[in-house]
């Protein structure tokens, strides 16, 4: 499970079981460091996501269901991309019928995540 950027509340009484700081990536734009803050809750832009009074756990929830939303809109562009050549363009150029079909099957799995991460659990 991934680990949160909030220090438990135990941490602030005891400081022998506080977490130790981790130390920053010197660039925060590298890929391991992108990749870390994805993993800790970071939105499509790679920020965590902003709204502080919402729980953690739903922060990390809704980041997940920005990406997924990002994800959605590259994957309908190249839908929309290809179709527009297979109209329009070369015969050659069309991307083929098991790539359309590839792209429609991760559009239809990101619309998923997005459902799942978006409902209200109580």
């Amino acid at each position: 499970m991934n680990t949160s950027d909030f220090r438990s509340l135990h941490a602030q009484y005891d400081p022998d079981k506080a977490e130790p700081e981790r130390e920053p990536s010197v660039d925060p734009n590298t890929f391991v460091a992108t990749l870390h803050r994805i993993g800790t809750g970071a939105a499509a832009d790679g920020q965590p996501w902003p709204e502080r009074h919402q729980l953690p756990g739903r922060c990390l929830q809704l980041a997940d269901a920005d990406c997924a939303l990002a994800g959605l809109r590259v994957v309908a562009e190249l839908m929309l991309a290809a179709e527009r050549t297979r109209q329009n363009g070369a015969p050659e150029e069309y991307l083929g019928d098991r790539v359309m079909e590839g792209l429609k099957m991760a559009c239809v799995a990101l619309t998923a995540q997005v459902a799942e991460r978006l409902q209200v659990r109580e």
